[in-house]
């Protein structure tokens, strides 16, 4: 969030802190004026903290979080989302109130928002589902987030500029990404592209919300580190950028060269299809692949910071070297992998091949995918009431333990019940909640390489699926996740249960492993789950 840009003619209530253009060599920020709402609001931080106190208040989310630590980087954006559970009636928010925005992590306020405006953006065109409304205004900043990670690689608009400044720095190639610089192309890509223009490069990595699935940002950080040490000496510098990735596609890649610019550099290397959402459910990709290129292209004149374009490279290893792929000769022998090859090679623990990546890169990307037999895992045992997923987890765990080599924590439906979701009920919405927070304690604990049983009901197909999602997306190297239907028959149950078998039950469509307690033995199918494991190598 950041308050408008003023025009060259107007006056800045607090002059000393203005940041002007001439104070700065290499490309001017975009609107003319730096804006650093922290400076200009310095001398009355502390009347402001004392304000916030008394106002009602929003708990920022981690996306806005991102947009008020970069104010002076956006310029002219200055919106911010109300949450669902604090409405707009109950916190009073209309044109002219005054809003205390504060951090999610530890309350401290960080901002006032005085609200100009509200309404409900059009769906179709900020591309969301939420219902939320908008409230735009002015910022007051009070205080900067505090960061416990990385502070040295961690800088302002206006530090940056002063950084290149001491360095002196004129031209600067600015590199996007929010992966882990694991290829050793993308080192000699954003080389190429600084000898050429006879210019530095700043990395410039997102660390905020990106894409799920996406490496986490301390093992991206490592990797980034790691390979500055590759660059010439004095040639590049590394800092991180807190923004949330939006996947808008060309729109983005307009908006992030914006941002770039604001940080003084000159050119800015756009990428095949940068910040695309990747395909839709036809399969399609939303964009085209050269459309971000074109649309920053198309504004050059307003935005004033030159297009990069991201040049495919290729390894020659006739002549053990990187060379752009439209530059090489048809016939010669080229190698690469793919990303897909890559998590495969590092799921599994294969070589990387030196020509591929750095020694230390690969070393960082393998603590963050260890070998497939120390990774977790999750065994989600689903059934109806009675049907034996107690007694087969129990009997699992016991033998998981006995073999040894990793945690293997048991998370019955009725202990969970007691212990997570005591509130709840047996509505079909009470019962995806309680699936929801089974999968997301066992996300967590797979990611730690913890081995996971869960035996809830479970009755609900689509609930099923997202606690799948839920792992895979968010365990990390430890997102595998097994189904495996206890598919005992419903007169069998019966039999056993005291309380009656009448809640709908929703036979799993693709189970990775079904059993059945009424014609197997536990010892039996505990050893069939154990084979399962063993075949996916997590064994």
């Amino acid at each position: 969030m950041a308050a408008s840009a003023p025009t060259s003619a107007s006056k800045s209530p607090y002059p000393q802190a203005t940041l002007e253009l001439r104070r700065y060599a290499g490309n001017p920020p975009h609107g003319g004026v730096l804006k650093d709402l922290l400076a200009r609001d310095e001398f009355v931080a502390d009347t402001l903290r004392e304000e916030a106190e008394t106002l009602p208040d929003i708990i920022l989310t981690e996306r806005q979080l991102g947009v008020h630590e970069r104010s002076g980087l956006y310029q002219r954006c200055r919106q911010l989302k109300t949450r669902k559970r604090k409405t707009l009636e109950a916190l009073s928010i209309v044109p002219g109130a005054r809003i205390a925005l504060r951090d999610p992590r530890d309350d401290e306020p960080l901002a006032i928002l005085t609200v100009e405006d509200i309404y409900q953006p059009d769906q179709r065109t900020s591309a969301t589902k939420s219902t939320h409304f908008t409230s735009a205004g002015k910022l007051q900043a009070i205080q900067a987030p505090t960061h416990f990670d990385y502070v040295a690689l961690r800088y302002t608009p206006s530090e940056l500029r002063s950084h290149f400044k001491k360095l002196a720095w004129r031209k600067v190639v600015a590199f996007q990404t929010r992966n882990p610089m694991h290829h050793r192309a993308h080192r000699e890509l954003t080389v190429r592209a600084a000898r050429q223009r006879h210019a530095n490069v700043l990395i410039h990595p997102v660390v905020g919300l990106t894409k799920p699935g996406d490496v986490d940002a301390f093992t991206r950080v490592r990797v980034y580190q790691s390979i500055m040490e590759k660059y010439p000496n004095g040639m590049g510098c590394l800092a991180l950028l807190p923004l949330a990735m939006r996947m808008a596609g060309p729109r983005e890649a307009v908006w992030h060269a914006i941002i770039r610019k604001n940080f003084g550099a000159t050119h800015f290397i756009v990428g095949r299809d940068h910040a695309g959402p990747g395909k839709n459910s036809q399969g399609k990709d939303f964009y085209g692949p050269y459309d971000a290129q074109e649309l920053v292209t198309k504004y050059h004149d307003e935005l004033q910071i030159e297009m990069v374009p991201f040049q495919q490279m290729s390894y020659i290893p006739s002549a053990d070297e990187y060379q752009p792929a439209d530059e090489i000769p048809k016939g010669v022998e080229t190698l690469d992998i793919s990303g897909t090859e890559l998590r495969r090679r590092l799921k599994t623990g294969a070589p990387i091949p030196d020509w591929f990546s750095y020694d230390a890169v690969v070393k960082t990307l393998r603590e963050s995918y260890p070998p497939r037999n120390k990774q977790g895992f999750v065994l989600f045992l689903t059934g109806l009431y009675n049907s034996g997923k107690d007694i087969i987890g129990k009997a699992l765990q016991t033998t998981l333990n006995e073999q040894g080599g990793r945690s293997v924590t048991l998370l019955l439906g009725e202990t969970v019940r007691q212990e997570l979701s005591a509130e709840l009920g047996f509505s079909k919405e009470d019962r995806h909640k309680n699936t929801q927070r089974i999968a997301f304690v066992a996300a967590e604990l797979t990611r730690a390489g913890a081995g996971v049983i869960a035996a809830p009901i479970a009755p609900y197909e689509d609930s099923r699926q997202a606690a799948r999602e839920t792992v895979v997306s968010s365990g990390g190297a430890g997102g595998n996740f097994f189904l495996i239907h206890v598919a005992t028959p419903l007169e069998y149950c019966e039999k056993k249960d005291r309380k009656g078998v009448d809640d709908p039950y929703e036979v799993p469509k693709k189970p990775d492993l079904t059993v059945d307690t009424s014609a197997q033995s536990i010892p039996e199918i505990v050893h069939s789950i154990v084979l399962l494991l063993e075949t996916n190598g997590l064994l």
